[in-house]
């Protein structure tokens, strides 16, 4: 085989497996920790191995120091504060820290088109289109 890049198909069967490897590391925690921990590993050297991104839906779900699996509750606690989401591994005690930012400006956007639209039509209101003295640039 070459040097270099791996082939695309080679990427998408080592994508579907960290997947798979994590889906069985979620079902298997409550029967089974270790195996768990164990899928986890699997997972993340299959995503070393072949230079692939874990997805953002299961980076959170384990352990960067440990790489054990975490389960909110159960082996690990979640809080929030100061714009971050904290995640503390009770096999280590390790913290990990997540910033919620993009949640943030979501919720704010969302609550500003709310806001800028009028009740019971998409007709958007313009925001900052009044002059100082109270009636808009168009009436003139």
């Amino acid at each position: 085989m070459r040097r270099g890049k791996r082939p695309r198909w080679m990427l998408k069967i080592a994508e579907e497996r960290i997947d798979i490897l994590f889906r069985m590391a979620d079902r298997e925690f409550s029967a089974n920790p270790h195996r768990s921990h164990r899928y986890t590993e699997l997972a993340r050297n299959i995503a070393m191995k072949y230079r692939v991104r874990i997805p953002r839906e299961w980076r959170r779900r384990f352990c960067r120091k440990c790489y054990s699996f975490l389960k909110p509750g159960a082996n690990c606690t979640v809080r929030i504060a100061d714009g971050k989401v904290n995640f503390r591994c009770h096999e280590c005690g390790h913290i990990m820290r997540f910033p919620y930012i993009r949640e943030k400006k979501d919720r704010r956007r969302n609550k500003i088109e709310s806001h800028t639209t009028k009740e019971g039509t998409d007709e958007q209101i313009t925001v900052g289109a009044h002059n100082k003295c109270g009636e808009s640039q168009s009436d003139r």
